[in-house]
């Protein structure tokens, strides 16, 4: 029997990654916050690899941690390990990704919730969205529980994840379910079908998992953690711990064999998976096809936590029958008498179209309504929570009346993810990368909080004393780049030493700081040789400055590449406009545009199908349009 249950402002259905982000921003913003999960176990869970981070994804976090978000602090709180990648690249690339505890990272972000004023946490299986009125009127104003209990809104969040419809593969086994065995939420797809929000399936997978005792280490290459562990909250201090290593291994031609011997019983192969599977990490029985000339693939073992025996193999992702995956894994060197723990699986779930969403990621034709996550066909934690954060904060901000929080694509790796699911839509599950971004040299995970800090204090979650110690910090940087620009070294015996050293060209007579910080051979750290009034300044502050001198001429240049793209995006397309209207748009153009509707013409210019040719046309309408009103 249907009974009115609760009261809240927004209401967020799910709690990954996506729905712990949207609902602590919710809650913090002053909206009476609800959080739906199937099973209060699986808060913030990490089905899939027990880490955090990577190329392009960590970015993501601390991106996330400089607008109030909570994954990079409850990330530092349960590492293991870490490393910065691409550290023989330059500083646009570099990423940091930790290894994390497993059930420290859900316990943490568990509590997180349970103490945060504002939000309540409840256990049940939302089934039904409920909608009010028509076309342009059309709003959520409720959520119905299986158990008939009724919770009216103002807004509300779906972060679903994997779960939606959710279907867990293993051979020719194929079982209803959502990840790590819970249950699956089967019947809110129908009810988002009834309401003509389009969906479709989507497919991930996860390898098996071993029992650590049962690896013989001597066969595998440590691969330890950095020396020296950056936080990826800019407001944790120095962290020491004793981290964990994890191992590498590779495949062998015996291991390829066993696979293409059983390819016939895979269900990639064999039709039994309908869903669409990402690229970017593929089945190890996908890697065997799609790359049969290679005789070997990488495979590292990864702790799941400092508690358990559990080891993750990734990069062996599979969802080839269970007998098949234990006769691959023992071919594996160290891996011969392995004792499997949980049998790999590939899960299918549906997703609704992103192109369905504005950039605040509120359904078009449902008011109130917003998506985040692996729902919006995306992969990742990192894409997810990052979706959680602005969608949480966009659904306070529609019931505060308060403008919507866009990030564009020069402003923030969350303004390219956002901007690719809702302008390009996906055709695959979306992954993250640095090569997506345009402006990249300016959007570094070092520089993230001085993008995006004061947007996060401007809405609300940025504390007075963070924002403060934040402002120290720019004053700091810019002080030090004014100081060494202005600095000279006269010419002498430091200074010549430290050239020959170096292996720097010399000079004959004085030079600034600045430039001789320009030079790749010479770094900050050096310039304490020729530098008497160098001031004591946080690693944090000597990065900013080391960055912004050595890459001062790319850096004005991408700018400038900025300041074009604004003009565009600057140029705002009217909400009532008729393509159809429009003479000269190709018809592909008009049908895309029409769709999507985009808010610029920037945003227009990026959607697939429309060419330079159809922009032109359009902006000529435009003014004729804006013109007549």
């Amino acid at each position: 029997m249907d009974y009115i249950a609760g009261n809240y402002d927004v209401i967020v259905v799910g709690a990954g990654h996506a729905g712990c982000e949207a609902a602590l921003a919710s809650a913090r913003l002053g909206c009476r916050t609800a959080i739906f999960v199937m099973n209060l176990d699986s808060i913030a869970n990490m089905p899939c690899n027990p880490s955090v981070g990577g190329t392009g994804k960590g970015h993501l976090v601390r991106e996330i941690d400089a607008l109030g978000g909570e994954m990079g602090k409850v990330t530092d709180k349960s590492l293991i390990q870490l490393k910065v990648l691409n550290k023989a690249k330059g500083p646009a690339v570099y990423s940091l990704r930790a290894q994390v505890d497993r059930k420290k990272y859900h316990a943490i972000m568990k509590n997180t919730l349970e103490m945060q004023e504002n939000l309540d946490i409840k256990q049940a299986e939302i089934v039904e969205i409920i909608v009010e009125g028509e076309g342009d009127k059309r709003h959520i104003t409720a959520v119905k529980a299986r158990t008939g209990a009724i919770y009216s809104c103002k807004a509300a969040v779906l972060a679903t994840g994997t779960y939606l419809g959710g279907k867990v593969i293993i051979g020719d086994v194929s079982i209803e379910s959502g990840p790590d065995g819970l249950f699956p939420a089967k019947m809110l797809a129908e009810s988002l079908k009834k309401h003509g929000i389009e969906l479709f399936r989507f497919k991930t997978g996860t390898p098996a998992r071993i029992n650590r005792r049962s690896i013989d280490f001597s066969k595998a290459v440590e691969q330890p953690g950095d020396d020296v562990i950056t936080p990826f909250s800019f407001e944790t201090g120095k962290i020491e711990i004793e981290q964990v290593p994890c191992w590498l291994i590779h495949t062998n031609e015996e291991t390829h064999k066993v696979i293409r011997d059983n390819l016939h019983r895979s269900p990639l192969y064999s039709g039994a998976i309908e869903g669409i599977g990402t690229r970017y990490c593929p089945s190890i029985e996908d890697k065997i096809v799609k790359f049969a000339d290679k005789p070997s693939h990488q495979v590292f073992i990864e702790p799941m936590g400092l508690n358990t025996q559990e080891m993750y193999l990734q990069g062996m992702s599979s969802s080839l029958p269970e007998d098949v995956q234990v006769q691959m894994i023992k071919t594996l060197p160290g891996l011969e008498n392995v004792s499997i723990m949980r049998t790999g699986y590939a899960i299918e779930y549906y997703c609704v179209n992103p192109a369905q969403l504005d950039t605040s990621l509120e359904l078009k034709n449902t008011g109130g309504l917003f998506c985040a996550g692996q729902i919006n066909g995306s992969s990742g934690y990192e894409e997810a929570a990052a979706q959680g954060l602005i969608a949480g904060i966009n659904a306070a901000h529609k019931v505060l009346g308060r403008p919507k929080l866009v990030l564009d694509r020069s402003q923030a790796y969350i303004g390219v993810l956002i901007d690719d699911l809702v302008t390009k839509g996906v055709r695959e599950p979306y992954r993250i990368m640095t090569s997506r971004a345009e402006y990249r040299l300016l959007l570094r995970q070092d520089n993230a909080d001085l993008r995006l800090t004061p947007i996060g204090y401007e809405i609300g979650l940025i504390s007075k004393e963070r924002y403060e110690k934040f402002l120290r910090k720019w004053e700091a940087i810019n002080r030090e780049i004014e100081r060494l620009q202005k600095t000279t070294v006269p010419p002498g015996e430091k200074l010549s030493s430290l050239l020959e050293k170096k292996n720097s060209t010399p000079v004959k007579t004085g030079i600034k700081l600045a430039e001789l910080l320009k030079r790749p051979e010479i770094s900050y750290e050096d310039l304490a040789e020729v530098d008497s009034e160098r001031p004591e300044l946080d690693y944090q502050v000597r990065e900013q400055v080391a960055i912004a001198i050595k890459y001062e001429g790319y850096i004005k240049r991408q700018m400038q590449q900025v300041e074009q793209f604004k003009k565009l995006e600057n140029r705002k397309i009217p909400d009532d406009i008729d393509y159809e209207a429009i003479h000269g748009l190709r018809i592909e153009a008009r049908q895309k545009l029409g769709k999507i509707r985009p808010l610029s013409v920037g945003q227009a210019s990026r959607i697939a199908g429309v060419s330079p040719a159809d922009i032109a046309v359009l902006m000529i309408y435009l003014e004729k349009y804006t013109g007549k009103k």
